[in-house]
């Protein structure tokens, strides 16, 4: 398994010189594809836990307009909504438009941020259950980083599953951290209730590379082994309360097995047992 790299703070940002730009203040690499990053947080921006904003840089000049126009991608915010800074979790694809150049970024660079944060993977668009299962797989982590600092996710359900599926565990390590950081983090103690993380169940498996679990939670799912391992009854719709952040595959795949066993797609303007997020590509 990879060390994870040093990490580079800053002292508070200045204000950010052009419009709609925000300050980079922490950037941790995980491995040689993975990275997050923390930024100012615009004064005026509200969000629900789990959505998403569009996050960017400037783009290459334009060889036939001589002109130079940002290239934005919708990020899940990885925060949770109550926290004073923005946090992101990147994927690097060398020759990709936009993470060829943000892998590179470091403390003190300017991002752009469109301030309209919008998404499904928000408590709004489900109605009340018992158990909510999150489902995800690489950097799909996000959003459930931002909801399992969310109060009302621990409000809402008695019993909380993450599951995070990735080809080698060193892709685990940022979702692992996040929840090992719940049992210290004193503010989350004090205001939801010591304790409160026992109510998570996680799950990390992975696909390539030998771990404590291997293979796809879809199959192990299927199997009953899952369930097994974790203790736990089959999905129902009476029960169970679930969201998706993954590859298109994989967001289909789950859809199916959920439907199938009888939970409903919900949405912001309709909520029922389960929701997917649609922008989300891994």
């Amino acid at each position: 398994m990879n060390e994870q790299t040093p990490v580079t703070t800053a002292p508070a940002a200045k204000a950010p010189k052009l419009p709609n730009t925000e300050t980079v203040t922490e950037v941790k690499h995980y491995t040689d594809r993975l990275f997050s990053f923390k930024c100012t947080r615009p004064a005026s921006l509200r969000f629900r836990s789990g959505e998403f904003v569009m996050i960017g840089l400037m783009g290459d000049v334009n060889p036939k307009t001589g002109k130079q126009v940002p290239l934005l991608r919708a990020y899940s915010i990885a925060s949770p909504s109550w926290d004073e800074e923005m946090e992101f979790y990147s994927i690097k694809v060398q020759d990709g438009p936009l993470t060829s150049k943000l892998q590179h970024i470091k403390v003190g660079d300017e991002i752009f941020m469109k301030p309209k944060p919008v998404g499904t993977l928000v408590h709004d668009a489900l109605i009340p259950g018992k158990r909510m299962w999150f489902f995800a797989t690489g950097t799909g982590f996000a959003p459930f980083a931002s909801l399992l600092r969310e109060p009302q996710t621990f409000e809402d359900y008695d019993e909380i599953i993450i599951t995070h599926t990735c080809r080698q565990a060193d892709e685990l390590i940022y979702g692992r951290n996040i929840i090992e950081s719940l049992k210290e983090d004193e503010l989350l103690n004090e205001v939801i209730g010591e304790g409160f993380w026992k109510k998570i169940k996680y799950y990390p498996t992975t696909t390539r590379e030998e771990s404590a679990k291997m293979g796809r939670i879809t199959d192990l799912i299927n199997s009953g082994e899952a369930y097994k391992d974790l203790g736990v009854e089959p999905l129902c719709p009476q029960n169970d309360r679930a969201m998706i952040c993954g590859n298109l595959a994989f967001n289909l795949e789950l859809k199916a097995m959920l439907e199938a066993a009888g939970l409903e797609e919900g949405a912001n303007s309709k909520p029922a047992q389960y929701v997917v997020e649609k922008a989300f590509l891994d």
